[in-house]
């Protein structure tokens, strides 16, 4: 399919410095004449190089097994969120390769996290990927030893054939759990830094992005057919949108997507949406853009296309979930803003594209890609019941998911999938033996693959 796409000719520009005409990001922001979070105004991007990356970084074995013991064993993972364990004994088993992490509510104001592993015979308290509520204390199936949701040992059957054992010295192995914005985080590493360091600038920027008052409407789990690196990468720029998602052209400036590396564990994209594409070689009218979403009545004069779908937004989803969204900026209320936080985790702020990413290795081949899709609570307060997880085989496609019935993400997120069998084929068998990277485009993998150097020791 050709596309009527206007593409510049080379200009002399250092490395990294060339953009795509049209309105960048942050013109399309100050456009929009409501007040524009400040953490969207900043940017930062530095040319990292443009050497190719090599597959073995994905395919070879001995690389996973590496990014197993220095990457997943040393990094902080969202595990669950908190309204998955509401009350004392309710727990969630968060599992990432080998590694199995047993998440349980103590009480009230504390939340704990274990490995999922009796210290008597290895064996599991629960299977991996379960839930589940109303625990007193923790019993192993195997042979009923016991420990309270503290850890702390409470009972071994016969316990006269142990004298050996200390009960101080005997507890679960802990393991280092905080909370952030309604999330839950666990650390395999006894001596990690502070969850609050790790996130480094996401505190700050989501302050006033409160993720902690919405609720699960849907938690999809996926199987995807290639490494868990190749499959996150796709969701990572906006380039593949031209060929993988055609019908969005007309409302996404994919190509003038904004993208920011701010430190070593976050970074950003920012696709505006809904206010005209600017890579077309035809100029649209806001009306002509308005009625292109869709809308059979006049746009308001002075305003703008993006604008009045903004409001209408805010007038929809708010009736329909019973809450005033009317000081919701309106790049909040429409654009795709992404945040990546290392090695597995994205955070989307916004209302309208309310989802949350992330992706677990199920082997070098294969991965589990978790997505939720986060809605502000109504403003009377009640929270509703979190979804129950749905999961999804490699050919089950979103579409199927009832929850996602009526909404276009699923088709999107089907079109990105459908990619990744073809593309883990492809590299495995390219001759080349490895990936070019655009200089900005695709400047938020080349960062996360230099972070990850960074915990390999490379």
């Amino acid at each position: 399919m050709k596309h009527d796409i206007y593409e510049p000719s080379a200009t002399e520009l250092s490395p990294g410095e060339a953009r795509c005409p049209g309105p960048s990001a942050k013109d399309q922001l100050l456009k929009d004449g409501d007040p524009v979070p400040a953490p969207l105004l900043e940017e930062k991007f530095e040319f990292l190089g443009d050497q190719a990356i090599s597959f073995d970084r994905y395919t070879s074995d001995d690389f996973y097994n590496e990014e197993i013991e220095k990457v997943w064993a040393k990094t902080w993972q969202w595990a669950c969120r908190l309204e998955q364990i509401p009350r004392q004994g309710d727990y969630v088993v968060y599992d990432v390769a080998h590694y199995s992490v047993l998440v349980i509510r103590e009480n009230e104001s504390s939340v704990r996290a274990f490995v999922n592993s009796c210290p008597h015979r290895g064996m599991q308290f629960v299977d991996c990927g379960e839930s589940g509520s109303g625990k007193q204390f923790l019993r192993c199936p195997f042979h009923g030893m016991s420990w309270h949701l503290d850890g702390s040992l409470r009972e071994i059957p016969c316990r006269w054939d142990f004298p050996h054992i200390r009960d101080e010295e005997f507890g679960l192995t802990e393991l280092p759990c905080d909370t952030w914005n309604g999330f839950v985080f666990i650390n395999l590493d006894k001596d990690a830094i502070p969850l609050n360091d790790y996130l480094e600038l996401l505190p700050a920027h989501f302050a006033d992005w409160d993720l902690e008052n919405r609720y699960i409407a849907l938690h999809t789990e996926k199987v995807l057919p290639g490494n868990w690196k190749m499959c996150m990468e796709a969701f990572m720029e906006a380039y593949h949108v031209l060929a993988t998602h055609p019908e969005g052209l007309r409302f996404s400036a994919w190509a003038n997507t904004q993208y920011d590396n701010f430190s070593p564990h976050v970074t950003r994209f920012i696709q505006t949406l809904n206010g005209g594409n600017p890579q077309f070689q035809k100029e649209f009218s806001e009306a002509e853009i308005y009625s292109n979403l869709g809308y059979e009545d006049e746009l308001e004069p002075g305003t703008t296309a993006r604008k009045q779908h903004a409001e209408k937004l805010r007038q929809s989803i708010g009736a329909e979930i019973g809450a005033d969204l009317s000081d919701v900026p309106t790049s909040i209320m429409l654009d795709s803003i992404e945040y990546h936080v290392f090695p597995n985790m994205c955070f989307f702020p916004g209302v309208n594209i309310p989802l949350i990413y992330r992706f677990r290795p199920l082997g070098v081949d294969r991965c589990i890609h978790d997505i939720m899709m986060l809605i502000p609570l109504p403003d009377s307060g009640d929270r509703p019941e979190p979804a129950t997880t749905v999961r999804l085989e490699i050919d089950e496609p979103y579409v199927s998911v009832e929850a996602f019935e009526g909404n276009r993400l699923a088709m999107v997120l089907d079109q990105d999938t459908d990619n990744f069998k073809r593309q883990w084929a492809g590299i495995r068998s390219s001759l080349r033996g490895e990936q070019v990277l655009g200089n900005y485009q695709e400047s938020r993998i080349r960062h996360f693959h230099r972070t990850l150097d960074s915990y390999l020791g490379n």
